[in-house]
């Protein structure tokens, strides 16, 4: 996708700044007061519902602060070749992933971890930054892809073809630069920064997030584990001293129209609605033959097919 057609999509949302809702694919030059350090894992149920509280508070506040992306290392064990006890713990990995696709809200199959053996994450992991050397609004469209795989589809995402099937459905990227930086060593770097800033502060679980503002010689403030969406709004509001004003709200079919492919639940969370009236509203769209439901284990999603 163009900067002039993501500058498009935006001005057809009405959003006070041009960006994924807002700041995640155009760069704002003006600095902005503060700093979110978002520590994730892709293989992470508990960073997979993180998402539209993510997106949420881009569209509402992105303003206010700028949203820096690290791959932490929770799955590291995965990356270890099992003994007797392997079984148990992938059956164990996978009622943790039904038992917080319940939680949350947000599809989740755990059954993946029955069907598929990935003993090797860390290439997952290297994919993600190999997207991320094609520009910021790249990585983030293949980290999504990445997590459609995973949660929603079973598929293996230890599987080299696997990933380039995930980059295939991502507009704008370059597949045959993302197979060469796949097993790159700027993509094995790029990971590494990750880790050190992860060990830098302090990550020990994920998500965390850490905020900081302007002034340099404050601390950050770091939140592990999830929360409800207003628990980040209020530590925003505390840090700068005001409340915050919000971005004039977008149409549901902007946001699906941005999105193409969105969890009920995301609808949900983004706009603040009943699970009851997230189905009128998209059953209303359906009969415009603009979007097309999706029933997947755990959850409901719906694709903007307009």
């Amino acid at each position: 996708m163009s900067a002039k057609e993501i500058n498009y999509i935006c001005d057809e949302m009405g959003l006070c700044c041009p960006s994924e809702p807002s700041s995640f694919y155009i760069s704002d030059k003006k600095k902005k007061p503060l700093e979110i350090y978002m520590f994730i894992d892709p293989l992470c149920p508990e960073c997979w519902a993180l998402e539209p509280i993510i997106k949420k508070l881009q569209m509402e506040y992105s303003p206010y602060f700028t949203l820096r992306t690290y791959l932490g290392s929770e799955m590291r064990t995965f990356n270890k070749t099992y003994g007797p006890k392997k079984a148990s713990q992938l059956r164990e990995r996978a009622r943790k992933y039904n038992e917080t696709a319940s939680r949350t809200g947000m599809p989740c199959d755990g059954d993946v971890w029955n069907e598929n053996t990935l003993i090797t994450p860390y290439t997952s992991l290297l994919a993600v930054k190999a997207a991320e050397l094609q520009g910021k609004a790249i990585g983030s469209k293949y980290l999504r892809s990445l997590r459609e795989a995973l949660f929603l589809n079973k598929q293996n995402i230890a599987d080299e073809n696997v990933l380039i099937e995930c980059a295939e459905k991502v507009e704008g990227m370059d597949i045959s630069e993302f197979r060469n930086d796949l097993n790159s060593q700027s993509a094995s770097k790029a990971f590494q920064c990750d880790v050190k800033t992860t060990k830098e502060m302090d990550v020990t679980t994920v998500p965390t997030l850490v905020f900081f503002n302007d002034d340099v010689n404050e601390p950050g403030l770091k939140v592990s584990g999830l929360y409800d969406y207003h628990i980040y709004v209020s530590i925003m509001e505390e840090m700068l001293g005001k409340k915050l004003e919000k971005c004039p709200t977008m149409s549901l079919e902007s946001f699906l129209k941005f999105y193409t492919l969105v969890a009920a639940k995301e609808v949900s969370v983004v706009f603040d609605w009943t699970p009851e009236e997230v189905e009128r509203q998209m059953k209303r769209l359906k009969l415009m033959q603009k979007v097309e439901k999706i029933n997947v284990k755990n959850g409901t999603l719906w694709r903007y097919i307009d």
